[in-house]
């Protein structure tokens, strides 16, 4: 994670926040006024926040005293405490809801990353994200899923090459489309193809494809493509694939399943803050 990206986004975060200053909490507590507060999983899950945490009170106030009590990535259960903080009770307070709604996003999208995981059980197979994220909040949420047990699938149209149904129609073939990438990027970059027919898969390990993904198919269809594709590219599987049916998925010999779900259909993990005046 880029910590001095992670700074920029928390100082956004706040400023909509409470902008200018928390006019409940200036009106109630002075400087003096000291305070802890105690960060409590409301339900099991994995926890991801330490970042937040550490960055969001060094911004707000260096002089806050955190303890951490959980590691990104472990198992936490109902009513165990995450983190304590102590500090100026205006501080901690203006500070909880922008932190909570990070650290319980992030734990969600962590615990279904998870629960995908531990639903697939494979030793061959792993789950990936997608783009499907909260703009602003990609680097963050995909963090999360290696958190879960996940991979990470591109970071945006910057760092990989996908060329999809709209991208093929438009060059006229799979083919056409992978010569004229080739043509433009540099050697470093792999170039991934959609495909949805047997024709389709083996066109593209002709066409020099470096990944073949296997978009809306069955376990039964993927188990037929996967022999088509020589060991040295990559096959994804992805499209209508749930935590209700990824077990079909196990043994079809695809090496990723990317689900969008992990990060666009997540419910957050409940956490609570509790607060109490200092000594």
């Amino acid at each position: 994670m880029n910590i001095f990206k992670l700074q920029d986004m928390l100082r956004h975060f706040f400023k909509e926040d409470f902008g200018e200053r928390d006019l409940t909490s200036d009106a109630l507590f002075g400087e003096d006024h000291l305070g802890r507060g105690e960060f409590i999983a409301k339900e099991n899950g994995v926890f991801v926040g330490i970042a937040i945490l550490q960055e969001a009170y060094r911004l707000l106030d260096p002089a806050t005293k955190l303890t951490l009590l959980k590691k990104d990535g472990e198992k936490v259960e109902k009513g165990e405490v995450l983190a304590t903080v102590e500090g100026k009770m205006g501080v901690l307070l203006s500070g909880e809801r922008v932190i909570l709604n990070l650290l319980q996003r992030l734990s969600g999208i962590a615990t279904l990353t998870a629960q995908a995981v531990e639903t697939l059980d494979s030793d061959t197979t792993k789950i990936c994200d997608t783009r499907k994220t909260t703009p602003g909040l990609r680097m963050l949420e995909k963090y999360a899923v290696t958190c879960g047990g996940g991979f990470n699938h591109r970071f945006g149209l910057y760092d990989g090459v996908m060329i999809k149904d709209n991208h093929i129609e438009f060059a006229g073939s799979i083919s056409e489309a992978v010569k004229r990438t080739r043509q433009k990027i540099g050697h470093m970059v792999k170039v991934e193809v959609e495909t949805e027919t047997k024709e389709q898969v083996i066109e593209a390990v002709e066409a020099g494809a470096d990944i073949i993904m296997f978009d809306n198919r069955t376990p039964e269809e993927i188990k037929e493509f996967i022999p088509l594709v020589p060991e040295r590219i990559i096959t994804e599987a992805s499209g209508g694939i749930t935590l209700e049916n990824i077990a079909t998925y196990r043994d079809t010999g695809v090496h990723f399943i990317s689900l969008g779900f992990l990060t666009h259909s997540v419910r957050s993990l409940d956490i609570s803050f509790n607060v109490g005046n200092k000594g």
